[in-house]
């Protein structure tokens, strides 16, 4: 069973295509992502793999690390990076947790805990599940999970969307409406009482129900 939102994300110590990492260490106050993938040279992978690589300027603005996992060992990674750069244009700029005791997998609810073996005699099918995507606050709390199919590639633009989200309702008692995108109008939590609202936002909101208290975006 995948981790619920507002538990803690599990800590662990894991090799990488950047050497050995403690994961909360790693995170240190930052913002991470961390995203998983069933198994090395898969086409899907592949394209998700190089185009985060293009996009890490706008983890990096946002103060977001990025992490891959895979069960696959580290120096398969690094064989497949090359393949990412030559197909994607870019290789990962990021590590990658090359999880080969599934222990990672299996913190994470992404496999079974009765999983054994040796991770290349497993398939792409075998380790469907590991195809989630983790976003973990500076608090080491999970704020966000994401659950894809091996056919559908992520779409990180979404992704970045949705840390836009929380790192803006996470320092405003605010909330963002459906499609919302950076600059515009959000709506007064539920938990801000109207007194409260008026401290907060002296100019007043728009109210088309007494639920819905629009007001732009705080600054």
């Amino acid at each position: 069973m995948t981790l619920p939102i507002g538990t803690t994300a599990p800590d662990f110590e894991a090799e990488t295509t950047e050497g050995k990492i403690k994961f909360h260490d790693w995170i240190g106050n930052s913002w991470a992502l961390l995203f998983s993938h069933p198994k090395d040279f898969t086409p899907v992978c592949t394209t998700e793999l190089g185009a985060l690589a293009k996009l890490k300027p706008e983890f990096d603005k946002r103060g977001v690390k990025l992490m891959g996992l895979s069960v696959d060992p580290v120096d398969r990674h690094a064989k497949w990076s090359e393949d990412i750069k030559e197909t994607q244009g870019a290789a990962p700029n990021y590590p990658m947790i090359g999880d080969t005791d599934y222990n990672v997998s299996k913190l994470y609810g992404m496999l079974p805990a009765a999983i054994s073996g040796d991770p290349l005699t497993r398939t792409a099918a075998d380790n469907q599940t590991v195809r989630n995507v983790f976003i973990i606050g500076p608090d080491k709390k999970i704020k966000l999970v994401l659950v894809y199919p091996m056919t559908t590639g992520r779409n990180f633009q979404e992704i970045l969307r949705v840390i836009d989200s929380l790192q803006l309702t996470a320092k405003h008692r605010v909330a963002t409406p459906a499609d919302w995108s950076q600059g515009e109008d959000v709506i007064i939590a539920g938990s801000v009482s109207n007194d409260e609202a008026k401290t907060i936002y002296p100019q007043g909101w728009k109210e088309p129900k007494p639920y819905i208290r629009i007001v732009p975006q705080p600054k």
